[in-house]
């Protein structure tokens, strides 16, 4: 795997601007932030955030993959605001769940999630190497 950003291109901060990789996808539906018996613990927006990224590892563990593979993430919050605010929480939620790993993302602001309560939602794709 082999993580792309054009020379002369300032280095993003959290993400990278593209990927290139060979091997067996790994395709995570959106993630929100309840426990496996669908029922959110916590209202707080890092809360969910933690234990939607945790959701997302237990899927990658399921089909053999680990979070170093991941290659894209699409976020959707239903507050951009908070999400800017508490970014550092988020950033630090972020590497100790994920690590120091930074796939191709994006963070799209939403009205709402179906799921009531819900304050963010985590697509995931990973790339497991030949």
């Amino acid at each position: 795997m082999e993580f792309v950003n054009p020379p002369g291109w300032a280095r993003p901060k959290g993400y990278s601007n593209g990927v290139v990789g060979r091997g067996r996808l790994v395709f995570v539906a959106g993630q929100v932030g309840w426990n496996h018996e669908e029922r959110f613990e916590t209202d707080d927006f890092v809360g969910q955030t933690a234990q939607a990224l945790r959701n997302i590892v237990a899927i990658l563990e399921a089909a053999g993959a680990k979070p170093e593979h991941l290659v894209r993430m699409t976020w959707f919050v239903t507050d951009t605001d908070e999400y800017l605010a508490r970014g550092k929480e988020i950033g630090e939620v972020y590497r100790a769940i994920i690590g120091r790993h930074y796939p191709v993302m994006s963070v799209i602001g939403i009205k709402a999630l179906i799921e009531k309560g819900g304050k963010l939602e985590i697509e995931a794709t990973a790339l497991i190497p030949d």
